[in-house]
C-alpha cells in the first residue's frame, strides 16, 4: 500500500485532530503517502480541492485543538449508488488504496457498503462523544465531553445550593446514556434518567417529595436527551401532575459538550487509535473498527461495532443508588 486517505464524518468530537495527526505521522513513518479528504463523504463525492496532501507540518500544532481540521458533514448523496460511484472515481483519480475514517456508526455503515461495492479497504477510528460503539471501552471525545459536563454541573451545584433549588441538567446522548451516567457519578447528582433504563416514576416522585421534608436543601438530576420519556421539560411536566408546586430549573448543555480542547486522555486514546488504524491497513485488515479493550488495541468488525449493543456498566448504575442515601 503506497497511498491512503483519512477523513472525519458525522458529529465532531474532541480528539479528532489528534487522531488525524497520528494517522498522518504513522503513515509517513511507514513511507506511505497520505491525503486528507475535506467534509467527509461529501468531499469524497465532490473531489477536486477536497483532496489535500498531508505531511508532518500539515498536522503540526493540532493535537490540542477541538473540532476537526478536515471538517465534517453528513452526506445523503453517499447513500445512493450514484454518489458512491462518484466517490470511488475520485479515490481512483487520487491513487487512494486504503481509507481511515474517523466517526461513528453512520460513518462505518457507509464505509462497509462502499467496500462491498468497490473493494477499497477501510479502518474506522471511533470518534463520537456518545461512547456507544461496541468494541471499544472508550470513544474519542467521550472523556472530554464528560469533563465538560461535570465542569458545568459543578457550577450549577453552587447556585442550586445557594437558592435551595432542584436543577435538571440535560446532557447529550440521543440513544445512549454513557455521558449521563458518568456525569451523574462524577458530578454528585442524585438521579440519572437514561435511554436504556425504564424509570420507576413512583420512586422519582417520592424522592422529590422527600426533599421538602428532609434536611437536603437542593438536588441535581441528570437527563440524557434521548430519555424514553423525552427531554427535561417533558419529565418535569409529568412530575408536576403529582407535585403541582414542583418548580425546578432546567439547564440544557447541548453542543458545548462537543467542543473544546481534548483532555490528555482523549489525546492519548486518539493517538493510539490513529496509529492502530494505519497498522491495520498495512496488515491487510478491512471493514474493522480499531478500539481499546482493557487498555489494549483491539479490532472489531464494522458489522459488530454498528449493530451489537454496548451495555451500560451495571456497577456504575448501582453506585447511583448506593450514593443517594
Amino acid at each position: 500500500m503506497k497511498k491512503i486517505a483519512v477523513f472525519t464524518s458525522g458529529g465532531d468530537s474532541p480528539g479528532m485532530n489528534a487522531c488525524i495527526r497520528a494517522v498522518v505521522r504513522t503513515a509517513i513513518y511507514k513511507n506511505i503517502e497520505v491525503m486528507g479528504i475535506l467534509q467527509g463523504y461529501k468531499g469524497m463525492i465532490e473531489g477536486g480541492e477536497n483532496f489535500i496532501p498531508l505531511n508532518s507540518r500539515s498536522v503540526g500544532n493540532i493535537i490540542q485543538r477541538g473540532g476537526t481540521i478536515l471538517k465534517t458533514s453528513r452526506s445523503k448523496e453517499f447513500m445512493t449508488p450514484e454518489g458512491r460511484k462518484k466517490a470511488y472515481d475520485n479515490l481512483v483519480l487520487n491513487g487512494i488504496e486504503g481509507i481511515v475514517c474517523i466517526g461513528g456508526n453512520g460513518t462505518f455503515t457507509g464505509a462497509e457498503i462502499f467496500y462491498n461495492e468497490y473493494k477499497i479497504p477501510s479502518i474506522g477510528a471511533p470518534g463520537t462523544i456518545d461512547n456507544d460503539l461496541y468494541g471499544t471501552d472508550f470513544t474519542i471525545g467521550f472523556d472530554t465531553a464528560i469533563n465538560t459536563a461535570v465542569n458545568a454541573i459543578d457550577k450549577i451545584r453552587d447556585t442550586a445550593d445557594s437558592h435551595g433549588r432542584v436543577f435538571f441538567v440535560e446532557v447529550m446522548g440521543r440513544e445512549a446514556g454513557f455521558i449521563a451516567l458518568a456525569s451523574t457519578i462524577a458530578g454528585g447528582a442524585e438521579i440519572a434518567l437514561l435511554p436504556e433504563v425504564k424509570e420507576n416514576y413512583t420512586e422519582i416522585i417520592d424522592f422529590f417529595k422527600g426533599i421538602t421534608s428532609s434536611k437536603k436543601s437542593f438536588s441535581i438530576a441528570i437527563v440524557a436527551e434521548g430519555n424514553i420519556e423525552g427531554g427535561s421539560t417533558a419529565i418535569i411536566e409529568k412530575i408536576k401532575k403529582e407535585i403541582p408546586d414542583f418548580d425546578p430549573r432546567i439547564v440544557i448543555l447541548g453542543h458545548i459538550q462537543r467542543g473544546g480542547s481534548p483532555t490528555a486522555y482523549d489525546r492519548v486514546l486518539a493517538s493510539r487509535l490513529g496509529n492502530g488504524a494505519v497498522e491495520a491497513l498495512l496488515e491487510g485488515r478491512k471493514n474493522e473498527m480499531v478500539g481499546l479493550l482493557n487498555n489494549q488495541i483491539a479490532y472489531t468488525s464494522f458489522n459488530d461495532s454498528i449493530y451489537k449493543k454496548k451495555e451500560l456498566n451495571p456497577g456504575l448504575l448501582k453506585l447511583i443508588d448506593v450514593f443517594n442515601c
